[in-house]
């Protein structure tokens, strides 16, 4: 276990740990909307609209990506650019998730409450923490 523990970022405090688990259960999800459309079908409409491959593989791959610039930031949490990087990447997920609440098929229930409530969650921690981790 202690071996396993030291992969974890060098810095104080619990939100670089919780950039790493993020970003490992979004590349989790990443894979699971490229291995099927279903997994994306029920964020978005709780199964109630099928959804095209190219729908999967694009929500995959923004996920991804998002993935890899949260664990960028664990591992950089002192960098300006990085948690900033990080900052937006969950400004954009809450952005996109509340627009599919008010243009799309969402609907605040099931798997769909999950991601709003890491996003808005994720987001407001940063931002109260900025200063202490950029040391301004």
């Amino acid at each position: 276990m202690e071996q396993l523990l030291s992969y974890l970022p060098p810095f104080e405090g619990l939100l670089p740990k919780w950039l790493v688990f993020v970003s490992v259960v979004s590349a989790i999800n990443s894979l699971q909307a490229y291995c099927s459309t279903d997994y994306t079908s029920k964020l978005y409409t709780n199964g109630t609209i099928a959804l095209d491959s190219l729908s999967g593989r694009t929500f995959g791959t923004w996920t991804f990506l998002s993935a890899v610039i949260r664990m960028t930031a664990a591992y950089n949490i002192d960098s300006p650019i990085a948690y900033d990087l990080a900052l937006w990447t969950y400004g954009i997920a809450l952005t996109h998730f509340t627009l599919e609440l008010i243009v799309g098929n969402a609907s605040l229930r099931g798997r769909f409450l999950n991601p709003l409530i890491v996003a808005s969650g994720s987001l407001a921690w940063m931002f109260s923490q900025r200063q202490a981790y950029l040391n301004l």
